[in-house]
């Protein structure tokens, strides 16, 4: 098993893991995209920007054509991206802007020639192109951007802040693989974009033995002792190394990856292309994103009476635009009025209706359904029920006679009655032991056995009056 990780250990991993988020937050960021239609080749050297701003840079964005540019500023704002570098073409050219954000300047470009990496590395016999070198990001080079013009220092600035800034004292030079050039001509007013891949080889030293510290060791077959390669260089043509000179031969003050690459001793510095290749020319600079006051336009000239002209149509319509927007909100505040007045009068309405309903079902429970404003049917129906008490000794089912009024004992409660329920058996057996006296009911005239009464003839007995019933009581 492995040693587990000290308390030291798991603090300096968290200390570092800091200063790396800190560091990479300290950086600025960018996109590069495209907006509108563009062919394969364009869309390619979108590509191929985006490999010269590694690591810094979304390397996977993706673009729909519905998006707009107010969406990539606003995912820009949570990922800390600063810069955008945005490709754009048309019928007779192909444009680039560089915008800074969030309020810009924003720098208008013209490409006039551009070549891709696929076409750059394919011209050459040997380049040196590999995954290592895109881990870090490239050094900046400005040539001839200490001249006099506004447009000049701002294209230099805008440049400088696209790539992170360098501690010559504190800089690792393992770190820097890559270089970008950025060469303007005061003569043309043309700015060269270049992209190189940079390599650091010893030198003071015979073709024979930079051969023996290349990676890949010489043949030497045909040679009887390796003397013979170090002193005669046999087999090594010219072309295998470059000819070095003042030019990029210097001190090294850090020790460089590489065979020979010693410190304090003299190393060359060779550099390769390996794209995008670019001429661009200055169209103009915007103050803001995307849109503002133009500070400077290479083909356009306006006198200081046009430009007061221009800021006092800029400022009528901010206040035209402010007046609609004071007017809109009004409206939205009136509205919202009428909609909370509009609710409370709904509300209010629904409060009622509800009353309404409440005091109709209060009135329906309290008034008896099978009561009729028949008088002498009810008092027939008490008639009976007080005959059906003085005959059977018992008070009669608030079924047989419901509009009957029920007597209580001196005893009882004067609670209204309480109906109860009637087994099966007993039900049965009151049917096989007794009939029920007949009567008038109100809901179908059925009694709770199912079957119907005789009417007003039908005595307590089936078919017999109350006459028959008195003298078979009498002879009793």
């Amino acid at each position: 098993m492995g040693k587990r990780k000290t308390k030291n250990q798991k603090a300096a991993r968290v200390a570092s893991n800091h200063m790396a988020e800190e560091k990479y937050n300290s950086v600025p960021h960018s996109f590069v995209f495209h907006r509108g239609q563009i062919g394969k080749n364009v869309e390619q050297l979108v590509m191929d920007m985006r490999r010269v701003m590694e690591p810094y840079t979304a390397q996977s964005l993706k673009v729909r054509k519905k998006n707009v540019l107010k969406d990539f500023v606003a995912a820009a704002g949570p990922l800390g991206v600063t810069h955008f570098l945005i490709f754009t073409k048309t019928d007779n050219s192909v444009n680039l802007r560089l915008a800074r954000l969030p309020k810009g300047p924003t720098v208008h470009f013209q490409i006039s020639k551009y070549t891709l990496i696929k076409d750059v590395v394919s011209s050459l016999k040997r380049h040196r192109m590999h995954e290592q070198q895109f881990a870090h990001h490239p050094l900046l080079v400005l040539n001839n951007f200490g001249l006099e013009g506004m447009h000049i220092k701002v294209m230099a600035t805008m440049f400088q802040n696209m790539f992170p800034s360098i501690n010559v004292h504190r800089v690792n030079l393992n770190s820097i693989k890559r270089c970008v050039l950025v060469d303007y001509d005061p003569k043309t007013q043309e700015i060269e974009f270049r992209h190189y891949s940079l390599k650091v080889v010893p030198v003071g030293m015979s073709k024979g033995v930079k051969k023996l510290l290349q990676e890949k060791f010489p043949n030497m077959s045909r040679l009887e002792d390796i003397s013979e390669l170090l002193l005669k260089g046999a087999n090594l043509s010219e072309s295998e190394a470059e000819q070095d000179g003042e030019h990029n031969i210097t001190e090294l003050p850090q020790a460089y990856s590489g065979r020979g690459n010693m410190k304090a001793q003299q190393s060359a510095i060779r550099l390769t292309e390996i794209g995008p290749r670019m001429t661009l020319q200055l169209v103009k600079v915007v103050e803001g994103l995307g849109e503002g006051n133009v500070l400077y336009h290479s083909i356009l000239t306006k006198s200081e009476e046009e430009i007061q002209e221009i800021l006092k149509r800029k400022e009528a319509r901010l206040k035209e635009k402010e007046e609609r927007r004071m007017e809109q909100d009004e409206n939205i505040a009136l509205k919202n009025q009428k909609r909370e007045a509009n609710k409370k009068r709904s509300l209010e309405g629904m409060k009622r209706k509800w009353q309404q309903e409440e005091a109709v079902s209060d009135d329906s429970e309290v008034e008896d359904p099978g009561m009729q404003a028949d008088k002498p049917e009810a008092e027939e129906s008490e008639d009976e029920a007080e005959y059906y008490r003085q005959a059977v000794g018992e008070e009669p089912d608030e079924d047989m006679f419901p509009t009957a009024k029920r007597k209580h004992g001196p005893g009882k409660s004067l609670m209204p009655f309480k109906k109860r329920k009637m087994s099966a058996s007993k039900a049965s057996g009151d049917d096989k032991s007794r009939s029920r006296p007949g009567g008038k009911a109100s809901f179908g005239a059925k009694n709770f056995a199912g079957g119907k009464f005789g009417g007003k003839n039908m005595g307590p007995r089936g078919g017999q009056t109350k006459k028959d019933f008195k003298k078979k009581k009498e002879r009793r």
